[in-house]
């Protein structure tokens, strides 16, 4: 979970798991409790160069549907 203590939440947050190769439900939860947080302040969250059986498991539970993923970190950032 992103926590500050002395400076305000990050509003624009770019996840770069292109070093990930596997994802399982902390992960998960992770993602969903970062936008949840980062959105609430009106910020966004963005998913970029996930591995393939990352993505897969991103698409099966539904992040993709909640949290936009990209190929590249550029295109996350350029969206």
């Amino acid at each position: 979970m992103v926590r500050s203590m002395t400076h305000p939440s990050p509003t624009r947050i770019v996840a770069d798991l292109g070093e990930v190769t596997f994802m399982d439900s902390s992960g998960i939860n992770i993602l969903i409790a970062t936008h949840r947080q980062v959105g609430g302040a009106g910020g966004w969250v963005r998913i970029a160069a996930a591995q393939e059986a990352v993505l897969g498991v991103l698409q099966l539970v539904g992040i993709d549907a909640l949290i936009p993923c990209y190929p590249t970190v550029e295109h996350a950032l350029a969206s």
